[in-house]
């Protein structure tokens, strides 16, 4: 983190190891991820995005985002991977620093946001960027949607374990936060949520276990979603994420997702013993 007195801009934490370090490496991956991929298409409520390493996931990423005109506001979700800071984390820092440029940080969105969150209250919600301070699952996606939107503002937040009533106060909160901005979903405003699929089975079993959820997924019940992922023991990292996109697409009546593209992380390593799933699908706009 950089300090400038009291403002403080996130840094890159996996630059180099997820995807390129410097600005020419990042526009060329970029180039190369988005090559082929038709003008976007559509608005979009949301996008369940992988975040994986470029090399395995980033190019279904950018397929996914590219069907889909990204608008100048986006909120992401994601899962917390380092163990670290509460439970809702919004983070709150000015800007985040890619290798490309610094994305701004819709810190007027993120306040409303917690204002809402403590309505009904979700333990745990709060400004905090520790959560935020080592974590992937956002920083990966950065670059990619600064490539689709020049102008993207951003309101990243972290989610724990989260029962499923949690992820719909949370849904709930950000839909009341969108309509006191008056902000309309889809052309004003956009979510993200960040995930990967079954971890570290082999691809028979990834597969198997990551079409119950993809199947759970197109129906648009977040509940549903989690009785699957959970009583499955599918390690869908990102699930909590997405039944909050699911419950907001719910509350607004939005139609379910639909399934851009799937695929292993066989498909690049060759290693089919040990294997992560991927996928990417668009909730669209009502």
């Amino acid at each position: 983190m950089v300090c400038m007195g009291d403002v403080v801009t996130r840094e890159p934490a996996v630059a180099g190891r997820f995807y390129p370090r410097t600005k020419s490496e990042v526009d060329g991956a970029l180039a190369r991820l988005f090559s082929g991929t038709p003008p976007p298409a559509r608005l979009a409520l949301g996008v369940v995005l992988p975040h994986a390493g470029w090399v395995y996931s980033g190019q279904l990423a950018a397929r996914t985002l590219a069907t889909v005109d990204v608008p100048k506001r986006v909120v992401i979700f994601c899962p917390n991977h380092t163990g670290h800071g509460t439970r809702v984390a919004v983070s709150m820092a000015p800007s985040w620093r890619t290798p490309v440029a610094d994305v701004p940080v819709d810190r007027g969105l993120g306040a409303v946001l917690l204002d809402e969150l403590a309505v009904a209250p979700v333990r745990g919600a709060a400004a905090d960027e520790s959560a935020h301070a080592r974590e992937h699952a956002i920083e990966v996606l950065v670059p990619l949607l600064l490539a689709r939107q020049p102008d993207v503002h951003l309101v990243p937040v972290v989610l724990a374990s989260l029962t499923p009533g949690e992820c719909r106060k949370v849904a709930a909160a950000l839909v009341r936060a969108w309509s006191r901005l008056g902000l309309v979903p889809g052309s004003d405003v956009m979510v993200v949520a960040s995930s990967d699929m079954n971890h570290f089975e082999d691809e028979v079993e990834t597969r198997r276990r990551d079409k119950l959820a993809l199947e759970a997924l197109a129906t648009g019940d977040p509940d549903r979603l989690l009785d699957v992922v959970d009583g499955h023991d599918i390690s869908m990292c990102g699930a909590r994420p997405v039944a909050t996109l699911l419950a907001c697409a719910e509350l607004l009546g939005a139609p379910p997702p639909q399934l851009v593209g799937y695929t292993t992380s066989a498909a690049v390593s060759g290693d089919t013993n040990r294997v992560v799933g991927y996928a990417g699908a668009v909730v669209p706009s009502i």
